[in-house]
């Protein structure tokens, strides 16, 4: 242990300072640390968030050096801590990367572990199931079940992310995965080598335990993680990426009956009824029945939307009255129903059928459930994809549930992220968070120490068709096909709704072939998220279109990246039903919720998307918001505050000199080479 490991809290400050400062023990173990005077200034608020056991919320801007500065005040305080992100990939930048390294520098004697959801881990007992069914989709399924069962010989720690070239939209990964409705628990026989298990033994041992937020909000619903027993013993938790806190436990505390899992419990109720009751009931009959109710309530569902691209929300009302979603609803309680009878019957014979009987049971509720109104204070809507149809009741803030957390055994509550508002108190993520009272949480703000007066510039191009109208793909196509070709490709399109995407990429491809360019259109959709910026950043010569997955979490440093280019302003879509009960109420409560909700939402978003352009202090770039109102609206000075502090360029003439300076920049430094 360092002479500051373990030392009372009240140095906490100061030994945290003296860890990230020049010639301090982050400088010492790698040569490229920098001392920062934003990260020493949050983490000094860490550090007495975490003495004082009280609320912090830090916007850290990009380049602060946020991780770092939470991590070392948390790891040299020696409490025991849960830090919680908002992605897998996160997590395991967590667990394998950071933490290790700074525990290296720090020579902490720190436990740490990693615990994702049941869905991440592979279940022994359903893979053998799955390995004595023949119900298996195709031959690529037969082909990637053999080369789990190659990699289950070797894994340790039975984390699906370890393995090549798994598809996460694999239909095989259902199949050899656990859920609450069919873990056996204690009874399964497989229970004392059980990977999920054993994930959980080692986070309870661990001094820091990394989770993200989707699993922290599951057990809060559920209590099916691990995480609730794990809380009570935790004296600080963080959770990074806070930004995506609100609408991650909106997702998962609410009610979700889904078509999927309906077709879920068919497809077990045949295989499991076959192999371990064959002849004792109509097996195939009530199996084909729950998934003729699960499919036509899916088409109940998608009404006359056949051709889908990704996922529609639709208002409850617009499906819930008419009368085949009703019967279809009605169905597939009885088939539960019946299921469920036939499953008592011979539930004595194995564990797996007593739970299986309960799944019955669950879904039979559900269906009763979604068919009666909706409790007060909730709001529900229906998530129609090309595969399933979600029937979703949920709170409309995470108010309540954080709330309760918080009120337990005392602790630390550190939320930080890149964009947590647009105004010093943060009232954005406070607001919805349930923080905003006086007293309930320090509020701290450290900008960017990046110089994006100089390095940066923003282009609000006059005379574009307005959003609403048919000619702004197009115009959005052409101007950045202009600029890509300045570049060498080296462009992101970000846009805001799939159909937008669509329209755009298409344009781009028709106007670079018009022009004999090489320059490449790659698009969301094609391929794996990942595959798609291995692709883009192995080919310069590419201009990459993308919509709500590609505004965050993206991290192309250095001259890969030098334009982004945002179609729209990212309001919420006023018809989506969470949005439509969020304004009710805000207008109940005698507010202005075009003010005080879309306009802030848009800004936070706006701040996220424009976050990918400049990710060092020597990167530079050009950002284009394509939206006249950006410039012509009242508000547009609102949203142009809450970007960083780009130098604005007036016209076309001004954006191609900044860019053709970029190129010229890139050649000479590429030539001196």
């Amino acid at each position: 242990m360092t002479p500051d490991a373990g030392q009372p809290l009240h140095d906490l400050a100061a030994a945290s300072r003296r860890a990230l400062a020049e010639g301090g023990a982050l400088a010492q173990a790698d040569e490229r640390h920098v001392e920062r005077a934003v990260q020493l200034r949050m983490a000094e608020a860490v550090a007495e968030a975490i003495e004082s056991r009280g609320a912090l919320v830090a916007e850290a801007g990009t380049g602060v050096g946020k991780t770092f500065a939470y991590l070392v005040p948390t790891l040299l305080s020696g409490a025991r801590a849960l830090v919680s992100t908002a992605t897998k990939s996160l997590q395991d930048q967590l667990f394998l990367r950071d933490i290790p390294r700074l525990r290296d520098a720090l020579q902490l004697p720190v436990g740490i572990a990693l615990l994702k959801g049941r869905a991440s881990y592979l279940c022994l007992h359903r893979l053998k199931q799955a390995r004595q069914s023949a119900t298996l989709p195709d031959r690529w399924a037969v082909r990637t079940l053999a080369k789990v069962e190659q990699w289950s010989q070797g894994t340790r720690s039975g984390d699906l992310a370890e393995m090549d070239g798994l598809d996460e939209r694999s239909s095989v990964i259902p199949l050899v995965t656990s859920t609450r409705d069919n873990c056996l628990g204690s009874e399964c026989p497989d229970f004392r080598a059980c990977h999920v298990v054993k994930a959980r033994r080692e986070a309870m041992a661990a001094d820091v335990v990394v989770i993200n937020h989707h699993l922290f909000f599951a057990d809060l619903a559920l209590r099916d993680s691990g995480v609730a027993e794990l809380l009570p013993s935790v004296e600080v938790a963080v959770f990074d990426e806070a930004h995506q806190l609100p609408e991650a436990g909106v997702q998962f505390l609410g009610t979700t009956l889904s078509t999927a899992q309906a077709l879920d419990f068919s497809r077990d109720l045949l295989g499991l009824g076959l192999q371990l009751a064959r002849g004792l009931a109509k097996w195939q009959e009530l199996s084909a029945a729950v998934e003729k109710a699960a499919r036509e309530l899916r088409l109940a569902a998608a009404g006359p939307l056949r051709e889908l691209r990704g996922t529609l929300k639709l208002r409850w009302d617009e499906r819930a009255k008419r009368e085949d979603f009703l019967a279809a609803l009605a169905e597939l309680g009885r088939a539960a129903d019946a299921a469920g009878e036939a499953l008592d019957g011979v539930a004595e014979l194995s564990p797996d059928l007593v739970k299986l009987a309960e799944r019955a049971g669950t879904l039979a509720t559900l269906a009763g459930r979604f068919a009666d109104e909706a409790a007060t204070g909730r709001v529900r809507w229906i998530d129609v994809s090309p595969h399933q149809a979600r029937l979703v009741e949920s709170p409309l803030d995470i108010r309540e549930a954080l709330a309760e957390q918080m009120g337990g055994a005392r602790k630390a509550w550190i939320f930080t992220s890149a964009t947590l508002g647009e105004d010093d108190a943060l009232a954005w993520f406070t607001e919805q968070a349930g923080l905003d009272s006086p007293g309930a949480a320090r509020t701290l703000r450290v900008g960017s120490p990046f110089d994006y007066a100089q390095h940066a510039r923003l282009y609000i191009p006059a005379g574009m068709p307005k959003p609403n109208e048919a000619a702004h793909p197009a115009a959005v196509a052409t101007l950045a096909s202009r600029f890509a070709r300045m570049l060498g490709g080296r462009t992101f399109v970000l846009t805001t709704t799939l159909r937008a995407l669509q329209a755009i990429a298409d344009h781009l491809r028709a106007e670079f072939e018009a022009a004999g360019d090489t320059i490449r259109v790659l698009q969301q959709g094609e391929m794996p998220k990942r595959q798609l910026m291995q692709r883009f950043l192995a080919e310069p010569r590419s201009v990459l279109v993308g919509s709500q997955s590609f505004w965050e979490g993206i991290d192309v440093p250095g001259d890969a990246l030098q334009c982004v280019l945002i179609d729209k302003l990212p309001f919420p879509p006023p018809n989506d039903p969470l949005v439509e009960a969020r304004v009710k109420r805000l207008e109940a409560q005698g507010r202005n919720a075009f003010a005080d909700y879309f306009i802030a939402e848009a800004a936070v978003s706006l701040k996220q998307g424009a976050g990918r352009l400049i990710r060092s202090e020597t990167d530079r770039g050009l950002l284009v918001v394509c939206d006249p109102r950006m410039a012509g609206m009242n508000y547009g000075k609102r949203l142009r505050e809450a970007l960083p502090p780009m130098t604005r360029v007036g016209n076309e003439a001004e954006a191609t000199a900044w860019l053709e300076e970029l190129a010229r920049e890139r050649e000479g430094a590429s030539a001196s080479f």
